[in-house]
């Protein structure tokens, strides 16, 4: 049984890894959030130490290390964006491998520096890229192995998932915190299109808003037209009649990728990989962070060349400025 941390408890995506720790089989003993809304510990781990104050925490780890000899095998990282980095480092010199959600570092250079630390320390750094595990995205890798090798394929991946005005008031409002609309709703996008397609050739942003982007990426073996928002009144009015407030879409040579399902269990796949030793590392993060990064610092060219038909739509204010 291996003896977990993990910081970012209040955070959506916390359960995923509560659920993941303890379908493997191993124990939480200890929690941070600086939010203490975390009653969903005791669906899980009731009897683990919670913290709001990181000190107190890292003083903690330390105690059970040097007054109860046990030592700390993996620390779970489900904080914003900007932290990761911070908290991969504090699991390293807690004498732990860090598991941490994506996207990994905001920067590529981030990568080189946690590599040298991962060197240093001898723990390994895993990040969570569930969709590898996704059956359908298993399908269609198979698929494109198969293919003839000079096969390019024209794909148009397209995401919108509603969010209110306190998106903006939130740390995923402001790029400096979230890596903005590319890195924090379609980094584990790219990182599923560089699995599958390889290398990357090109990278072109259309669109690049608040509430949207739009651009083109070019693969080893696929031309990509794509569109993320967050805003509602960009999905289609099909949609909205349904009174759904997300559409999801990838299409493969004009035919769609069925992904409605098959997410339940993929955190603890990928952990069930990570205590394996066959968890994706920093090199397999690398592609991925690179593309939002370029994206994130490109001079949008406006709707010229190969553009998402979504691209046009029209464009909002922020809801501050109004």
């Amino acid at each position: 049984m291996k003896k977990f941390a993990l910081i970012g408890l209040a955070g959506y995506i916390a359960p995923r890894h509560l659920k993941a720790i303890k379908d493997t089989g191993n124990e939480l003993v200890a929690a941070l959030d600086k939010f203490d809304s975390v009653g969903i510990m005791d669906s899980y781990f009731p009897n683990a130490d919670f913290f709001v104050e990181i000190e107190r925490f890292d003083r903690y780890l330390e105690k059970l290390k040097y007054d109860k000899g046990q030592m700390l095998d993996y620390m779970s990282i489900c904080t914003p964006n900007y932290l990761h980095d911070s908290h991969i480092r504090m699991a390293l010199r807690r004498g732990a491998d860090a598991i941490c959600e994506k996207p990994l570092v905001l920067n590529p250079w981030n990568i080189d520096a946690l590599q040298k630390m991962e060197k240093e320390s001898g723990k390994r750094i895993w990040n969570i890229l569930q969709l590898r595990m996704h059956p359908s995205i298993l399908k269609l890798k198979e698929k494109v192995n198969n293919a003839p090798k000079d096969k390019i394929f024209d794909i148009d991946l397209t995401y919108l998932t509603s969010r209110g005005n306190w998106y903006y008031t939130s740390w995923k409002g402001d790029q400096s915190k979230s890596g903005g609309i590319a890195t924090n709703i379609g980094v584990h996008f790219y990182d599923m299109l560089s699995w599958i397609f390889g290398d990357i050739q090109s990278n072109t942003v259309h669109v690049h808003t608040h509430d949207r982007a739009a651009g083109y990426l070019e693969f080893k073996r696929a031309r990509v037209r794509w569109f993320l928002s967050i805003n509602y009144n960009a999905l289609p009015e099909e949609i909205k009649n349904t009174g759904q407030r997300t559409f999801r879409s990838i299409k493969i040579e004009g035919e769609e990728l069925e992904f409605s399902g098959g997410f339940t269990d993929l955190h603890t796949k990928v952990y069930e990989g990570i205590l394996e030793g066959n968890g994706y590392g920093l090199e397999d993060a690398r592609q991925a962070i690179e593309i939002v990064h370029e994206i994130r610092n490109a001079q949008p060219k406006g709707l010229i060349g190969d553009y998402h038909p979504f691209a046009s739509k029209n464009l909002e204010p922020h809801p501050f400025n109004r």
